[in-house]
């Protein structure tokens, strides 16, 4: 096996496992939440704080879903820096640390601090975008289209609701079914590129390296 191919596998691994980790993660702080929390009606990061200025924090599913996204964060971002020296393709790498950057940041700014955490949120969902549609030039089978079609789903409902607001049918499913249909195909790329990673065979054909 090649250094190259040993942290392409470790690459995938670290994403596999920061998909899987955040799905989960959010599952056990909604699951332990202390207060009223629905799925259509309140935002992923609401777990971690509401919005100023009537901000409400609630524990234990703050301190676990900041955990989750600080430590989802330097996974993805473990994760670039491995694919950088095993693969060289800053189209993709850089687009992933921007995405693991960003979920550090909603993590040590929690939705109580307000605009500084919007900042991080928007990157993390535009990055991971993006992200997902430019892996199309890094892999080849039937993920090619999957993972662009999970980016075009991200990127399209963000860019939509900025645009048209709540006329935007998906926003009839509320705020936070909204926010769930831009964050959670990002969480299920990261899972299924990890997958596709972690199958790395060294021969080029399961992840290439067209410049």
């Amino acid at each position: 096996m090649t250094r190259g191919t040993r942290l392409t596998r470790i690459a995938g691994a670290l994403l596999f496992m920061a998909g899987f980790g955040i799905f989960m993660g959010i599952i056990t702080a909604e699951a332990l939440y202390p207060g009223e929390y629905t799925t259509g009606g309140s935002m992923i990061s609401d777990l971690g704080g509401t919005e100023p200025p009537d901000s409400i924090v609630l524990q234990p599913s703050a301190a676990i879903f900041d955990t989750t996204m600080i430590v989802i964060g330097v996974l993805v971002l473990a994760a670039a820096a491995c694919l950088y020296v095993a693969r060289r393709r800053p189209s993709l790498v850089i687009p992933m640390a921007l995405l693991g950057i960003g979920a550090v940041g909603v993590g040590v700014f929690p939705g109580d601090t307000g605009a500084v955490h919007q900042l991080f949120a928007q990157l993390a969902f535009i990055s991971g975008g993006v992200a997902a549609i430019l892996t199309c030039r890094s892999v080849t089978g039937p993920f090619l289209y999957v993972t662009v079609a999970l980016g075009a789903i991200t990127l399209v409902n963000l860019g939509a609701y900025i645009i048209f607001g709540d006329g935007w049918f998906v926003a009839g499913l509320g705020l936070g079914g909204l926010e769930r249909w831009i964050a959670y195909p990002v969480i299920f790329w990261l899972i299924g590129l990890g997958g596709h990673l972690m199958a790395a065979d060294g021969q080029s054909s399961t992840v290439t390296v067209r410049r």
